[in-house]
């Protein structure tokens, strides 16, 4: 396995919370079904909000592009436990064309911000 890309993002929760309230469609715009789900099972869901958010985007660089290339609904942050990131679409195709098997993410928080690392992987050649 070796690294092909790196990508990191910082979130402002404040913001993301924001956002959600002055653009109620932008979690639908923005996060799968799942994501939605899972945010919403906690009493401030910004926080998971803006997690998967610094997540699409770290992953969007690990992957050298930006969101003009890669829809956000195409990357999937899963919570509940080790966050792993699921790919369709464009970042599917993406991730196929750089020879990318995995992205590694990893998330931290603080009462401020959400802040999340990813590392694109692939086989050795």
């Amino acid at each position: 396995m070796r690294i092909l890309g790196l990508g990191v993002d910082l979130a402002d929760i404040e913001r993301v919370e924001r956002v959600l309230e002055k653009y109620p469609r932008f979690a639908e715009r923005c996060f799968t079904d799942h994501e939605r789900e899972y945010a919403f099972r906690f009493a401030n869901p910004s926080r998971r909000f803006a997690a998967r958010f610094a997540g699409k985007e770290a992953v969007m660089k690990s992957m050298g592009t930006g969101w003009r290339r890669i829809r956000w609904k195409d990357i999937e942050i899963t919570g509940g436990g080790k966050p792993t990131v699921r790919m369709s679409g464009n970042a599917s195709r993406r991730a196929e064309m750089l020879g990318v098997t995995e992205v590694l993410v990893t998330i931290t928080h603080t009462d401020k911000s959400a802040l999340v690392m990813a590392i694109a992987v692939g086989d050795h050649d």
